[in-house]
């Protein structure tokens, strides 16, 4: 595919990545992405300071002509919290809200995945471990995105995801979850991702395409 990379889940040095927002922001750009969101670890301790930090690198990042967001993953943040969590996101700035789903390799509360397509106002459920298919078919009525992992462990239960996703018609992003430069991915490497999931030739284009445009036409930033 030749439209540029689209990753909307990274983390800078401000929770656990090696890169400046800015710095991470420019690698995208020569990498040829179109659009990044800096999605940095967060809960009710860094909050509104993560996202004010992040927010004014993204704002110059129009000199290098790629979209650079503002948005947190809420990470670890117990279930009955999580919408409140949701809320303080968006008040604080945060164009993209990711929430930390429950990865096979983590001790993720269970019922974070429930929590998290219940609430039509966050955007990327990642790495969703063995999601329930009632859960998927929330994500889909709520128009939550399903994330494909590229990152290691986490990508274990891709082909799950990619199953439960066709079922129930939930959305998918293909994601690298980047925390260093050698994370970030190429359009071709987001391919084979995608296709170890187990998606098809017109589903992995719309993980990699049609699903990034309509995210960013929900954020009015289409490029």
């Amino acid at each position: 595919m030749k439209v540029g990379r689209c990753d909307f889940h990274m983390h800078t040095f401000l929770s656990d990545g090696e890169l400046l927002p800015i710095e991470l922001i420019r690698r995208a750009a020569i990498m040829g992405h179109r659009a990044v969101a800096l999605t940095d670890h967060a809960s009710f301790s860094n909050i509104q300071s993560v996202v004010e930090a992040v927010s004014r690198d993204c704002e110059k990042a129009d000199a290098w002509n790629i979209e650079a967001i503002p948005g947190v993953e809420i990470t670890h943040v117990p279930v009955r919290y999580i919408d409140e969590a949701v809320r303080t996101a968006r008040k604080a700035g945060a164009q993209i809200v990711v929430v930390h789903g429950e990865s096979p390799v983590e001790p993720v509360e269970p019922g974070t995945n429930h929590a998290a397509v219940s609430n039509p106002d966050v955007d990327i459920l990642a790495h969703p471990g063995m999601i329930a298919m009632d859960d998927a078919s929330l994500a889909a009525r709520n128009e939550v995105f399903l994330e494909i992992t590229c990152r290691r462990g986490h990508s274990l239960t891709n082909g799950h995801v990619a199953t439960v996703a066709r079922a129930s018609g939930a959305k998918l992003l293909v994601n690298t979850d980047a925390h260093s430069p050698s994370d970030l991915s190429s359009m071709s490497f987001a391919e084979s991702v995608a296709l170890g999931a187990g998606l098809g030739a017109e589903e992995v284009r719309q993980a990699l395409v049609t699903n990034p445009d309509l995210l960013l036409e929900r954020l009015g930033r289409v490029k």
